[in-house]
């Protein structure tokens, strides 16, 4: 592997583990033994062929310049890759909403907690989070993220070396967890899967990932392709892995349950549970550092997603582009202001939004194109039907809330 491939190996594994490995323990630890031992089994192979797989997809494009949206457009025609193109807004935009909530929780907490202050009113709050952070997407966007995107590896330190924490404090927590029976533990896997798709994402950063390999090796790009998701997958899922289990290892079921209630994420939760000074100041800051980075990088990509669907309504063509990109902060800015105020379950949003609108396109629609798209053929074969079926059964999350 040479020295540019495992550069983007790293870029990969910074941009799957931040805030949304901060929710996974608690998902996971609340089903008991047997839901994590799924999720250890699963989580190698689902992440690394479902991102091989939209990985190949873009890898098909004509020419070294054509993003996921536009490949869409030439392989399923317009009207599909509109669709395709929508959802792919949505999955991003309902990842941002999840942050929107994690991040006014957690200044909350800290405020209240740590702080020992009165918090302001909510919506004054959100308010407040919200503008500030637009603002720093629209006047210091290259500094902030060059700023946020240095931090991503200190948090990944910071994330392996809170396991390595608690180790003195395992109490076999989820061994206490009854052993479900076949129903419940169906159940427990449907609610834990959207949350692995959300936790291991890092598909907003695969086109990009995917285009520097044409352009730099043009037909000989897949093995490089290849080889860089495998470092990477293999990073994150030990990572990540390592994390949950010492997590549910130290905090009981009841404990995870009282963390979900709360609507904080893993990090906020043990910064009230443990008596460590140290712990108990750093422990929301680097929440606040992991969603603050993500934040930020679905904040843009969202608003490219949403400017993309204006421009192709007929009468935003007499709009200029500075008009267009005020109308998309406005309206994003309002719905993420709303949201926070609102305080929805995050877990429940991923659950029923982001986990399922992400299965979608990381899941069902490569493995559609195996089938759909002649140059896609040629990659049939068991780990499509194996995408296919994780695809599915994250979308299984929705239909189990209408039972």
């Amino acid at each position: 592997m040479k020295k540019e491939d495992f550069f983007w190996s790293l870029s990969l594994f910074g941009t799957a583990v931040g805030a949304g490995i901060l929710f996974l323990p608690i998902t996971v630890g609340i089903g008991g033994l047997w839901p994590f031992v799924m999720m250890a089994l699963l989580a190698f192979p689902m992440t690394f062929y479902s991102h091989r797989g939209l990985a190949r997809f873009v890898l098909v494009g004509k020419g070294n310049s054509q993003d996921i949206t536009v490949v869409a457009d030439e392989s399923f025609g317009s009207k599909i890759g509109f669709l395709i193109t929508t959802l792919y807004f949505l999955a991003i935009f309902s990842i941002l909403l999840v942050y929107s909530v994690a991040l006014t929780n957690t200044i909350n907490s800290i405020i209240s907690d740590n702080l020992h202050l009165s918090p302001p009113p909510r919506v004054l709050l959100a308010g407040i989070l919200t503008l500030f952070l637009m603002c720093l997407v629209q006047y210091g966007e290259e500094i902030i993220i060059r700023a946020i995107s240095f931090l991503v590896f200190p948090f990944v330190a910071a994330i392996f070396t809170l396991s390595l924490y608690m180790i003195p404090t395992w109490n076999g927590g989820i061994f206490e967890a009854p052993t479900p029976d076949f129903s419940h533990f169906a159940i427990s896997m449907l609610y834990i899967i959207p949350v692995m798709v959300f936790s291991f994402n890092h598909s907003p950063i695969i086109s990009s990932m995917v285009l520097a390999q044409k352009r730099t090796y043009n037909s000989d790009a897949e093995p490089h392709i290849n080889k860089i998701l495998l470092c990477a997958h293999f990073l994150i899922v030990g990572v990540v892995v390592f994390f949950v289990f010492s997590c549910a290892m130290t905090f009981s079921g009841a404990q995870l349950q009282e963390a979900k209630v709360s609507n904080v994420t893993i990090l906020t939760y043990m910064a009230t549970v443990f008596h460590n000074p140290v712990l108990h100041n750093v422990a929301p800051i680097i929440a606040v550092i992991a969603i603050t980075k993500s934040f930020l990088g679905h904040f843009m990509g969202t608003k490219e997603g949403f400017i993309g669907i204006l421009r192709r309504a007929p009468f935003v063509a007499r709009y200029s582009a500075l008009t267009i990109n005020k109308i998309s902060l406005v309206v994003i800015g309002l719905c993420v202001w709303i949201v926070a105020v609102y305080n929805p379950s995050a877990l429940d949003l991923i659950d029923d939004l982001s986990g399922p609108i992400l299965a979608i396109i990381l899941f069902l629609m490569p493995a559609y194109a195996v089938r759909a798209v002649p140059a896609m053929r040629k990659y049939a074969g068991p780990d499509t039907y194996f995408v296919a079926v994780i695809g599915l059964l994250a979308l299984g999350s929705i239909i189990l809330q209408f039972i």
